[in-house]
């Protein structure tokens, strides 16, 4: 037997011991419980501490309670989350003043946290100051929302809260209902706070003191989450606690691994497994296989736009014109995702103000050997293009292919696969010229892509382009409430990207959710997980 198929049964054999013995703490069908696991980790309770992993942000969502949520709706026949759609949670109701300046929330009064206490609009406030005060997450993330101060926050009576804004912005109610505004039990919190520690970050980083569905009966992090159901809950969609009586969270690192549990049904649900893997499992027909494309989520290649030669727009353009898209595509996802090129724009001009869509752009060796020629490089040019090891099961193939076909046009690629932590130091410092990553927006509206990933001397502006007119529009459609108008500025902020040309979107990859036949309710979330509250077994 080889080292990796000893490695990959040592896991299966370890996650069935740790299933036994999870078992017997509580006597409980197997019906009853969740089983997930993930190539990844939770990291933290506390979904606002810096470096959180998205696996946690999934546990949280479980455990604490915010204001507000997002409803789900129908996208192609898949039910993914709406960010037009805001319930409530722990808000019975809110209301909108006229002016747009005033978002005022009626608490429910049956709310109470797990160890009993009502939930009060003082819990509210305290929470929601930390959230922009703390040295957090979710400081960088209300501020998409126009909140900024402690001072917006105001407890009205103990079940009323209001929440000021400077000028109307129509993300400050959906920002309420992305993973970081916890609504924290401030009087337990205050407990384990210190004169270092005032918001109780260390603590709170591995105890949870929230009002959620599940409650956190072990922690290892990095290694496994198992949660109890809180029968008191009742906030799930049909005004009952949630299905499952256990869920059990952990990380498998192998691909192969994963793939084997779920199809021994040792796992219920897994959402990281590689396209290969679903394909196969897809066509053996015995599991569920939910393939979304994350309509808020973009894979990109992309040119830093101040790194020679790659400040020339038409070098940008003749290496758009060199990518063997349709190869890619099916080399890197299997097809599996929702193209980004291929288009044809009438008159040349964006078809849509939404983002992303797709683009006019496909392999033309010609045209992009005039670009060079218009650049000024006819013989071409030599490069590095970066990819983070994390991403190889795509990336891997996508680069290889980029590099054959851009030799073809002249093009000399030197491919680097770099850790994560390098990876990102060397974006963060602008350092890589040519590379792939992806984008995902909690709040996908056009202005907001633009605004967080095109502008600013900032880690998420990775081509860093500086175009006055893309900044100017972009911020004026952040509080353009006429629906006719910001669709207008989206579709100039497409043209200007097009004729810009930063950097090349070329798909949108599905998330594979690959589950047991039993296994109802999952929904494509903002944050890219599952939401345990969701699902249910048949």
């Amino acid at each position: 037997m080889s080292i990796t198929g000893s490695k990959r049964l040592l896991s299966v054999v370890a996650f069935a011991a740790f299933s036994l013995t999870a078992g017997s703490v509580q006597a409980q069908t197997r019906a009853e419980t969740l089983r997930y696991v993930t190539g990844a980790s939770v990291n933290t309770l506390d979904p606002n501490i810096p470096g959180s992993t998205r696996e946690a942000f999934a546990v949280s969502l479980s455990t604490y309670d915010r204001l507000v949520s997002f409803g789900r709706k129908q996208l192609n026949g898949k039910w993914v989350f709406d960010l037009d759609k805001i319930t409530g949670e722990l808000a019975e109701s809110y209301d909108v003043s006229p002016d747009g300046l005033k978002l005022t929330f009626h608490l429910r009064k049956d709310a109470k946290f797990q160890d009993g206490t009502p939930v009060s609009a003082e819990d509210v406030k305290w929470s929601l100051d930390r959230a922009v005060t703390a040295p957090v997450l979710g400081k960088a993330q209300l501020l998409t929302g126009s909140m900024t101060s402690a001072d917006q926050f105001k407890v009205i009576d103990p079940l009323t809260f209001e929440v000021t804004l400077s000028k109307p912005d129509k993300l400050a109610l959906p920002n309420l209902a992305t993973v970081y505004p916890i609504i924290i039990n401030s009087k337990v919190a205050k407990e384990h706070a210190t004169a270092d520690d005032p918001w109780a970050l260390a603590w709170l980083k591995e105890h949870t003191a929230g009002s959620g569905a599940y409650r956190i009966d072990m922690f290892k992090p990095g290694e496994q989450v198992i949660m109890t159901r809180n029968d008191a809950w009742n906030r799930g969609t049909t005004d009952k606690s949630a299905s499952f009586k256990r869920i059990i969270v952990q990380s498998v690192p192998e691909p192969a691994t994963r793939a084997n549990l779920v199809e021994r049904g040792d796992a219920d649900v897994v959402i990281d497994l590689q396209a290969s893997d679903v394909q196969s499992l897809e066509a053996k027909g015995k599991l569920k296989v939910i393939s979304t494309p994350q309509y808020n989520a973009v894979t990109f290649v992309s040119m830093n736009n101040l790194i020679p030669p790659f400040d020339n727009v038409n070098v940008r353009r003749a290496v758009a014109f060199a990518l063997p898209y349709d190869d890619m595509f099916k080399a890197a996802l299997f097809g599996r995702g929702a193209p980004l090129f291929g288009a044809t724009w009438a008159d040349g001009k964006p078809a849509s103000g939404a983002y992303p869509i797709a683009q006019p752009v496909k392999l033309d060796l010609e045209k992009a050997r005039d670009y060079l020629k218009a650049a000024g490089l006819p013989d071409g040019f030599s490069t590095t293009f970066s990819f983070n090891v994390g991403q190889a099961s795509t990336a891997e193939p996508m680069a290889a292919l980029i590099k054959e076909s851009l030799a073809r046009i002249g093009i000399k690629v030197d491919i680097q696969k770099l850790p994560d932590a390098q990876m990102s130091t060397q974006i963060n410092e602008k350092k890589l010229p040519f590379f792939t990553e992806g984008i995902v927006a909690w709040l996908p509206s056009t202005d907001y892509f633009y605004r967080n990933f095109y502008t600013g001397n900032q880690r998420w502006n990775y081509s860093s382009i500086d175009n006055p007119e893309l900044v100017a529009i972009a911020q004026e459609a952040r509080f353009e409430p006429d629906k006719a108008k910001y669709e207008e500025d989206g579709r100039k902020l497409n043209a200007i990207h097009f004729n810009e040309i930063p950097q090349i979107p070329v798909w949108q990859p599905n998330q594979d959710a690959v589950m047991a036949p039993s296994i109802e309710g999952y929904t494509y979330q903002f944050h890219r997980q599952v939401d345990y509250r969701d699902l249910s077994r048949k």
